[in-house]
């Protein structure tokens, strides 16, 4: 998958939750960019590198159905690659943007 191609899928099998998880590896450019963001944002998150944890892998491809990375979890919502603007709406920062202005 290319850096500009990204998707979103709604995992209704799965149990929502309140958390965000980014599955990424140590050698990822665009994982530590979705985790900078992330930082920057101030937003809490689980980091699991599916280089090293097994599980954290097999649970990432049920999740998302491939096994590039990032891959993150916001909230129940999956958005694969880095895409600031799936993520900023995802987290609903961009609704309290608009409620602010």
């Amino acid at each position: 998958m290319s850096e500009k191609e990204t998707k979103v899928h709604k995992i209704e099998d799965h149990k929502k939750s309140d958390k965000v998880v980014v599955y990424s590896t140590d050698a990822c450019p665009w994982c530590h960019k979705a985790k900078d963001f992330l930082d920057e944002m101030k937003v809490e998150y689980e980091d699991l590198n599916v280089g090293t944890d097994e599980k954290a892998r097999n649970d990432m491809i049920e999740k998302s159905g491939q096994m590039g990375v990032p891959v993150l979890d916001v909230k129940g919502t999956i958005i694969i690659g880095f895409d600031e603007p799936k993520i900023r709406e995802a987290l609903g920062l961009d609704s309290e943007a608009k409620k602010a202005a």
